[in-house]
């Protein structure tokens, strides 16, 4: 199977389509969201691996980044931690917060799969499904590979931090995947999260914690390797794809 490639806006969103040769729509779909300062093109090799497995992969500039790019990104960047991280959390809501009406666009197209809806991301992107599954029930499973739950104050909208937000977290299929030696984003808030849900969602069944072992936050091209293979193997577990 081979992915097509187009580039769309949807919603007032703009995105990097992948979808699927030879699958008949609807597709489940697959919504990507990327790290701090790049934009969707950046993760275009994943998105085609998710087309070929068979799903609608629809990678997503987040606010302030790609086609909406803000002038001053870069600096913001590169200001003290806490600044940076400030600024990173308040574009991810605003993101967060554009996933109800974009999924319901798409699946009103004909092109995606309401019933099965995944979100996946990485570092920022990462923070950001956190925060997705509270914003959008339409949300069946997710995958953060190298982001927290716990955001810092003020950058959620309702003012609760996602990780505050149990009942939707127990509400949808969640994978969490570490980096044992990540200094950019520590492990131990997922670690926490995913011991709390522990309590009450028998994992691996719903809920999976994984760290991998030895791995900083730019992981080796054989680490990536594993999470990838962990994020697909969870997709098929929980959407199923047709």
């Amino acid at each position: 199977m081979t992915a097509r490639f187009s580039t769309r806006t949807v919603a007032g969103v703009p995105l990097l389509v992948a979808a699927p040769d030879g699958v008949q729509a609807p597709a489940p779909l697959v919504l990507w969201f990327h790290g701090f300062g790049v934009d969707a093109a950046a993760n275009g090799a994943e998105l085609a691996r998710l087309a070929e497995a068979g799903y609608l992969a629809v990678g997503i500039d987040a606010v302030g980044h790609g086609r909406r790019r803000i002038p001053d990104l870069a600096e913001r960047q590169a200001a003290p931690r806490a600044a940076a991280l400030h600024t990173m959390a308040t574009l991810a809501e605003a993101t967060a917060l554009e996933v109800p009406a974009l999924v319901d666009a798409l699946v009103r197209e004909g092109c995606a799969d309401g019933e099965r809806v995944a979100a996946v991301g990485v570092s920022m992107g990462g923070y950001l499904v956190y925060r997705a599954i509270v914003a959008a029930p339409a949300i069946r499973a997710a995958v953060a590979i190298l982001g927290s739950p716990e955001w810092p104050s003020g950058t959620a909208s309702d003012g609760d931090s996602p990780h505050l937000h149990l009942d939707a977290m127990r509400r949808v299929a969640l994978l969490s995947i570490t980096a044992e030696r990540d200094e950019s984003v520590p492990p131990d808030a997922a670690r926490r999260l995913h011991a709390r849900l522990a309590e009450s969602h028998p994992p691996p069944e719903r809920a999976r914690y994984e760290e991998l072992a030895g791995a900083p936050h730019l992981m080796s091209a054989a680490q990536w390797e594993r999470a990838m293979s962990l994020t697909l193997a969870w997709l098929d577990a929980h959407l199923r794809p047709r």
